[in-house]
């Protein structure tokens, strides 16, 4: 088979397609023939940077959207034939971004009949860690308000679909010119991170939800109820944790998991039309390299997807 494959880290031009060995299914998992596999910022800086992956050579990706090809010993949820999607194990669970990938069956869902692959590689890892931060973490009910960093990027924009399933009301942070793209998702109100200071204002949350981390973390207490949850999927500054339990709120860090129960969730919500990944652009397996430049910038409104098949 083929994959976007690299043997040393570095910048986008260190990934090849490469001729590998097609992996075989073990107990309880399914080998799946990708379709389409997302692209995240997490790809990015493991690519470049020895983070929780072992040293190259390895071949990225946790999402992806394909066809069941054949079975493990044990798996009684899926046959071959059937479509699936999925986010593979993070971190060490890495692999999609190849013609063929094998992953436990219990990592996937069935892809919503009423999109295609490329919309359903774009929504587990972003979607998943969106439900987990809102749903899972910090408990978000209908009426409370939330503030949302980064609401047009990947997790972002999703998480502003799933907050309003939920009947909170919703604050996004973005740049100006996409305050359109998120009110059309259902945001309340838009902070311009460029001009205005999303400190500045009377309005308490009850939720948070930083994908920056750092100082935005730290800061964000600031509009927190005191009771009140910041979700961070980056680290924060040193002082979050003490600024965070002074101010009576909580503060914590995500690292997304697996999870078929949130996969099925997300998928019911897709059902229902209330839940769209925006794909900003899509590029074929073997212009990986360019995607991730793109991607890197950290100016793209909603996902990128690799196209396999």
């Amino acid at each position: 088979m083929h994959a976007l494959h690299q043997t040393t880290l570095g910048g986008p031009e260190v990934l090849q397609l490469t001729e590998l060995p097609r992996p075989a299914p073990g107990p309880g998992q399914i080998l799946v023939a990708v379709h389409a596999a997302g692209l995240n910022p997490t790809d990015f800086k493991h690519r470049a940077l020895r983070i929780f992956l072992p040293p190259p050579p390895l071949t990225l990706g946790w999402d992806v959207s394909g066809t069941v090809v054949e079975t493990g010993v044990g798996v009684t949820l899926f046959r071959p034939g059937d479509e699936v999607f999925g986010m593979l194990p993070y971190p060490h669970g890495a692999g999609s971004h190849a013609e063929y990938v094998t992953g436990p069956a219990r990592a996937f869902a069935a892809k919503p009949a009423g999109i295609d692959h490329v919309q359903a590689a774009a929504l587990p890892l972003a979607a998943l860690t969106a439900w987990q931060a809102l749903v899972d973490t910090a408990d978000l009910r209908a009426g409370q308000r939330v503030l949302i960093h980064a609401a047009a990027g990947g997790v972002g924009h999703l998480a502003v679909q799933i907050a309003k399933e939920r009947g909170a009301h919703v604050t996004g942070t973005a740049s100006a010119p996409k305050h359109d793209f998120l009110r059309a998702l259902g945001a309340d109100a838009c902070i311009d991170h460029r001009s205005e200071d999303f400190t500045d204002t009377e309005e308490r949350y009850d939720v948070v939800l930083d994908a920056l981390g750092g100082q935005t973390a730290t800061r964000s207490v600031r509009v927190l109820r005191p009771g009140g949850v910041l979700v961070s999927l980056l680290p924060g500054a040193e002082d979050t944790l003490a600024v965070a339990e002074q101010a009576r709120v909580r503060a914590v860090n995500l690292l997304v998991e697996h999870d078929q129960a949130g996969m099925r969730a997300l998928a019911e919500l897709v059902d229902r039309g209330r839940l769209r990944a925006h794909v900003s652009a899509t590029f074929p397996l073997a212009d990986g390299a360019r995607a991730h430049a793109l991607g890197q910038t950290g100016r793209t409104t909603g996902k990128l997807v690799l196209t396999v098949r």
